[in-house]
């Protein structure tokens, strides 16, 4: 059986975390956001904000822990593996920022291909900031344009996961999975 990998995308604080932990309480397989332990790591070491001191630094670890990510699914035996973010979205933040990347970023993305992705969008209401999660609510809109525009470049069709509650959402999303399958 191959594991099919499904993306839970979308800017800063869409829901995506709450949507793979629920979805992991379900019984399926999860591999959680790692942007907040490289954050958190950093800033044991008295680097406030990695990504805004050393943006390249901060990205080429991701990359490396979400290349990490997919290879772990290759010897998993479920339907489907879930990931809270992907591999394209190190390069869409780069492209938010403006800052330059080697073509390895942009290699490892046309490599590492993902079966389905779903797309949450800004939300208001749900929008909180923290010590990991320094982005305005209108940067985060910003950030998703740059999400999408990646997303789309590398050839994925995003199937926007609406507003709701979070039992919707998940009902949504393994609706969906299992309609397409």
């Amino acid at each position: 059986m191959n594991t099919k990998r499904v993306l839970i995308i979308g800017g800063p604080g869409t829901g995506k975390s709450t949507l793979i932990t629920a979805l992991e309480e379900k019984g399926h397989v999860c591999f959680h956001e790692i942007s907040r332990e490289v954050t958190a790591a950093a800033q044991k070491k008295g680097i406030e904000q990695l990504f805004l001191t050393q943006p390249l630094l901060f990205s080429e670890l991701l990359l490396k822990g979400r290349i990490q990510q997919f290879k772990d699914a290759e010897a998993l035996k479920n339907s489907f593996a879930f990931y809270d973010r992907g591999i394209p979205d190190v390069a869409a933040y780069m492209d938010y920022t403006g800052d330059e990347y080697p073509d390895m970023f942009r290699d490892a993305c046309k490599e590492h291909l993902y079966d389905v992705a779903f797309m949450l969008a800004p939300w208001k209401e749900i929008y909180e900031q923290d010590n990991e999660r320094y982005e305005s609510f209108e940067q985060a809109e910003t950030i998703q344009k740059y999400l999408t525009t990646a997303y789309e470049s590398y050839g994925y069709q995003l199937i926007d996961v609406p507003f709701g509650t979070v039992s919707e959402r998940v009902s949504f999303i393994l609706n969906t999975l299992n309609t397409h399958e």
